[in-house]
């Protein structure tokens, strides 16, 4: 589970694979990878998630990606050990500062949000998981003011650090992708987080036990 797992030419690779990016190899640990199924850990935070996340779709055709990890879940929205789908993602305080739109030349805009392929939400629609918003962040969230803050103006259920990056890679590429987190902490106070790295791990991991083999299955 490491970045030389995807280090071969696209001839060297089978068509119709899953890319199942981590941000951390500790994330998917326990993962019992299946035939057809690639693994890159493509390192922590937006930058390292889309710069490796674009590099590797470079490097042979996927079928479908997957963005695997743990992340933080916004009070009351999931718990902690809990797998959650995420099916849109946002990337928080990105443009002006008080949110107002920015007017740029020639009709350019900011990409603030991506959403995850809907054939492959369909896919895994009757499994036990919750399907839920994603929130992008640069920094971990470690009080509580920034926590309200960041409900009030995106309203996400989970934050993590590379979601929007690895979905957008995917999106530009024209590859369908999804996100799942397993829960490892509650956003806001770091001390009162309830930080579980196992209990968040366990449960990524317990939910692609479950959605890969849907994703593999011919249709």
């Amino acid at each position: 589970m490491d970045r030389a797992a995807v280090e071969r030419s696209p001839g060297e690779r089978g068509d119709a694979l899953i890319l199942v990016v981590c941000a951390i190899a500790a994330e998917l640990r326990g993962f019992a990878k299946p035939d057809g199924v690639e693994i890159l850990a493509c390192g922590v935070g937006p930058v390292e998630a889309a710069a490796e996340t674009a590099r590797i779709l470079t490097l042979g055709r996927f079928a479908a990606l997957i963005n695997a990890g743990i992340g933080g879940a916004f009070r009351g929205r999931a718990t902690i050990g809990e797998a959650v789908i995420v099916s849109e993602e946002r990337f928080a305080d990105f443009g002006l500062e008080d949110r107002a739109p920015l007017t740029l030349p020639d009709g350019v805009h900011l990409e603030e949000r991506v959403t995850a392929s809907r054939d492959l939400l369909e896919r895994c629609a009757d499994l036990p998981y919750r399907v839920g918003s994603g929130l992008t962040v640069t920094t971990v969230t470690t009080t509580d003011a920034t926590a309200e803050r960041l409900s009030r103006a995106y309203g996400a259920d989970v934050e993590s650090m590379e979601g929007f990056a690895v979905l957008r890679a995917a999106s530009l590429a024209g590859l369908p992708a999804l996100e799942v987190r397993g829960i490892s902490n509650y956003v806001g106070d770091r001390a009162r987080g309830e930080w579980n790295f196992r209990a968040g791990a366990g449960a990524v991991v317990a939910a692609l036990d479950a959605i890969v083999p849907r994703l593999l299955a011919p249709r």
